[in-house]
């Protein structure tokens, strides 16, 4: 009779009756069910941020800025190279310092995502295997486009959908509309704000928004107060 008592637990009357249940369910089965909702949404973007490290380390993401370079100090660029920044946006994009000084200004506002996801685009346009196209498709779509990814950019949902239905057989230009309107947000919003930027000051050695400076706008890029292009021109 101890031999059983000691087999079953449950016909010990000394003993807890609800020891064996804790053992079998467990603490998470105690959960509400929105506290496990959030809990498995959670794991999910975990899951897909240890997918996005896994694959930057393996070579998936490697090189996807065609102006990328390797530790390129920002205190080597010259004040009239970071003058030309400001005639337009162009400038800065076409510029392999402009875009990882632009890079840098986007960190400091924590929206790396958009230069990132347009470099990656950049890099796609190169690919000249399916297989890679797919891989690289792949990768975009998980990254930066789907819903919780780890640098998901801000786009509208019809075209995020079309996205969606065209990553099991990606073509060419299948993120270009994604990354123009990433391009447009980056041009309107983020630009303007970069030239008046610590960053970007320090580059062209003025000290604040009113400071003098030696060089007059391009007549075909010039922002008005509202940070938006006009064609005529003016000095500064």
């Amino acid at each position: 009779m101890k031999t059983l008592l000691l087999l079953f637990p449950q016909f010990n009357y000394m003993a807890p009756k609800e020891e064996p249940y804790f053992k079998t369910l467990g603490p998470q089965d105690f959960l509400p069910a929105t506290m496990k909702e959030e809990s498995s949404r959670h794991k999910d973007k975990e899951r897909k941020s240890r997918l996005s490290l896994f694959l930057t380390k393996s070579g998936s993401h490697e090189n996807v800025s065609p102006h990328k370079k390797t530790n390129t100090p920002s205190r080597k660029i010259s004040a009239e190279v970071a003058l030309k920044w400001s005639d337009c946006f162009e400038e800065v994009m076409k510029d392999s310092d402009g875009v990882e000084v632009f890079s840098q200004f986007l960190k400091s506002e924590f929206s790396e995502e958009n230069i990132e996801f347009w470099l990656a685009c950049e890099d796609y346009k190169t690919v000249d295997s399916e297989t890679k196209l797919l891989s690289k498709a792949k990768y975009i779509f998980t990254v930066f486009i789907e819903s919780d990814a780890p640098k998901e950019v801000n786009i509208d949902h019809s075209t995020k959908m079309a996205i969606e239905q065209s990553i099991s057989q990606p073509t060419m230009s299948c993120f270009d509309a994604a990354q123009k309107k990433v391009y447009s947000l980056m041009q309107k919003d983020s630009y303007p704000r970069f030239l008046h930027s610590d960053i970007y000051l320090n580059l062209t050695q003025r000290k604040g928004p009113g400071a003098p400076m030696s060089r007059r706008r391009s007549r075909s890029c010039v922002f008005n107060e509202r940070g938006e292009v006009t064609s005529a021109s003016s000095a500064w």
